[in-house]
């Protein structure tokens, strides 16, 4: 589903960005996707090497579906930079015969130690209609589930979904560790997240000219709530927009969420870093 997405994007990858003054983690990537990527400029060891040198050390590689969340359990048992977490995607739920079965093997792969979170899952009312939204809301709730028998962090996909998530999460009963990947809302929202103890990830649209909601979102998340992601390949971030997106372009997030919180570079850089080691780690 998201490869084919993938091809409408156009152009290279960009160039490196200018180092961070203390590394942080890319909350949420993709690497399975990315070096699939036309123009890739290498394979995975490349990618983290690339992301290391821009101040980016530790990466969380995301699964999406049964195929995914196994390479990426694969994927950080091989590589020191990179942990993973397994799940299905809100939009896979309703397109599977045995849902049960698919959950059954996400749950297998979910106790792998090198596995440190539940995701992504949640809910997608921009993709998924009406018809299939009994599954994807069984789907959520069943992450949920594992999450807290696991004791792991649960990484959400939230699309224009923002009531059914928090109206799920409360009903449930909320993981002790909650991250809204790519954080869509508005400061209202926002709000709301960061009164229930949530983590709020924000990707390169964080640096739209048009996002300035999101921006206004991030004025009011205090600064050990927040964590930084690429989604790579997708939502790059400017002046890149369009591109491919990858870890090393790491950097021009965190500095636009620098210039538009007024924090500290150095400090926010702290932050995320002590973060996402407290969510994710010991690397």
């Amino acid at each position: 589903m998201r490869r084919q997405h993938a091809a409408r994007r156009a152009g290279e990858f960009p160039p490196p960005a200018e180092p961070l003054p203390i590394p942080v983690v890319d909350s949420h990537t993709h690497l399975d996707i990315t070096v699939t990527e036309p123009g890739a400029p290498g394979d995975v060891a490349e990618f983290v090497a690339l992301a290391a040198a821009a101040g980016v050390d530790r990466l969380v590689q995301v699964g999406t579906d049964v195929e995914s969340s196994r390479w990426s359990a694969a994927l950080a048992a091989e590589h020191g930079a990179v942990v993973a977490t397994v799940a299905l995607h809100p939009n896979e739920a309703p397109r599977l015969a045995d849902l049960d079965e698919a959950l059954r093997e996400i749950e297998a792969l979910a106790g792998q130690d090198r596995v440190r979170g539940i995701g992504e899952t949640g809910m997608d009312t921009f993709r998924t209609g009406d018809a299939g939204r009994a599954a994807q809301e069984e789907s959520f709730r069943a992450h949920i589930a594992i999450a807290k028998r696991y004791a792991k962090p649960l990484v959400i996909h939230d699309r224009d979904a923002h009531a059914d998530v928090l109206r799920i999460l409360d009903e449930e009963g909320a993981p002790q560790t909650v991250v809204l990947h790519c954080f869509s809302g508005d400061a209202e929202f926002a709000a709301e997240c960061v009164r229930r103890g949530y983590l709020l990830s924000f990707a390169g649209t964080v640096t739209f000219t048009s996002a300035t909601a999101l921006r206004a979102a991030a004025q009011i998340t205090p600064i050990k709530q927040i964590l930084v992601e690429t989604d790579a390949p997708y939502l790059t971030p400017m002046p890149y927009r369009g591109r491919p997106n990858a870890s090393y372009l790491i950097p021009l997030t965190v500095r636009g969420l620098a210039e538009a919180t007024g924090a500290d570079l150095d400090e926010l850089c702290a932050a995320i870093s002590a973060t996402g080691d407290r969510v994710f780690g010991p690397w």
